[in-house]
């Protein structure tokens, strides 16, 4: 495992020509949402963080280590209309092995309405998709660390069904006072194993993410950068509405041109976190293809932007994350992290008093 763990950095530098966005290409699509309130409100993702909190580990299983060991975590995102999603997942430490967690991803996409072809309504039906996940990670070498997740994917869409197999592969280095990181990761590696009608094989969001964190060592703040979507290059694309427009002086057709910052801007995720105390943090964060994409053209707004907040109560650490995708609103994320050997040692201390 180690051999294949380490052929990571290689690919993160190759890319493909690939000219269209990458939303509706692939089935599966849940498995790119974000499940943590931290995550999201640095952007929608991070990879080179690594400290305590399990919920990274969603983003690169090769973050977990043995201060996560017995750590629960609870993820739930009231999303857009009905939809409803989250993430749950606990982790444990075996010696001489590595650090293991195990997680479930779901999200319900409510209940709808079944008509006929006359518009009569029959009924209704739900939909909805799960990802049961495995995780390990584990030291491979001075101050590096490699980790995978399988995912076993089941769908139901009405009365249509799928399930898959997939993979997540991550490597990360940290100095040895975790002020700075740099990880990647290589995202949801995998294959239908049934399809939802006969011979309609649909490929699943596969994804190479690179990223870097970094502590000011004079103040309570870190920096993260994460490059999404490195196996495609052009993540832009030609607005058909607009195809054929002509200049209205010339008479000469408009051509839509895209700049190389326009390019290189939609793989870029900026998040940035406040650590005023050790139980206090403010977050904040920055994607540009979110923006560009879900943002209107005449008011862009806050489309884009992201923020929210974690605090720790006695055993308990909440986050809260809010993420805008639209000028029209956006969405909220509510997280709570606790280590359940904490109430176990409180209880061994009580009994020995």
């Amino acid at each position: 495992m180690r051999k294949l763990l380490f052929t990571l950095p290689p690919f993160c530098f190759l890319y493909f020509s690939v000219y269209a966005q990458t939303g509706g290409n692939n089935t599966y699509e849940f498995l790119n949402l974000s499940t943590s309130a931290r995550v999201a409100a640095m952007g929608g993702n991070i990879l080179s963080v690594k400290d305590n909190d399990l919920n990274l580990a969603f983003q690169n299983p090769a973050v977990m280590d043995s201060s996560m060991s017995k750590t629960l975590v609870l993820n739930y995102v009231p999303y857009f209309l009905d939809i409803k999603y989250g993430y749950v997942a606990y982790a444990h430490q075996f010696k001489k092995l590595g650090t293991f967690s195990a997680g479930i991803h779901y999200v319900d996409y409510g209940t709808f309405i079944r008509a006929d072809y006359t518009g009569a309504q029959t009924g209704t039906f739900g939909a909805s998709e799960y990802s049961f996940n495995l995780a390990y990670s584990r030291p491979v070498y001075t101050r590096v660390s490699a980790g995978i997740t399988l995912k076993v994917i089941y769908s139901k869409l009405e009365e249509l069904t799928s399930t898959g197999i997939a993979a997540d592969l991550g490597i990360i280095y940290t100095n040895v006072n975790n002020n700075f990181g740099i990880a990647a990761t290589l995202k949801n590696i995998g294959s239908q194993l049934s399809t939802y009608t006969p011979g309609n094989h649909e490929p699943i969001p596969f994804e190479i993410q690179l990223g870097t964190s970094y502590r000011l060592p004079k103040a309570p703040l870190r920096l993260s950068l994460t490059l999404q979507h490195l196996e495609k290059f052009n993540l832009t694309y030609i607005n058909t509405n607009k195809a054929g427009e002509t200049d209205p002086i010339t008479g000469e057709t408009i051509e839509q041109k895209i700049s190389l910052f326009e390019k290189i801007g939609r793989h870029v995720i900026i998040g940035g976190e406040i650590l005023i105390t050790q139980n206090f943090n403010l977050r904040i964060g920055y994607n540009y293809m979110r923006r560009k994409d879900l943002g209107l053209e005449t008011r862009k707004g806050t489309s884009g932007f992201s923020g929210g907040f974690g605090f720790r109560i006695s055993k308990f650490h909440f986050s809260y994350g809010r993420a805008v995708y639209h000028p029209a609103g956006g969405t909220n994320l509510f997280s709570i992290t606790t280590n359940i050997g904490d109430f176990r040692r409180k209880v061994d201390k009580s009994s020995r008093d």
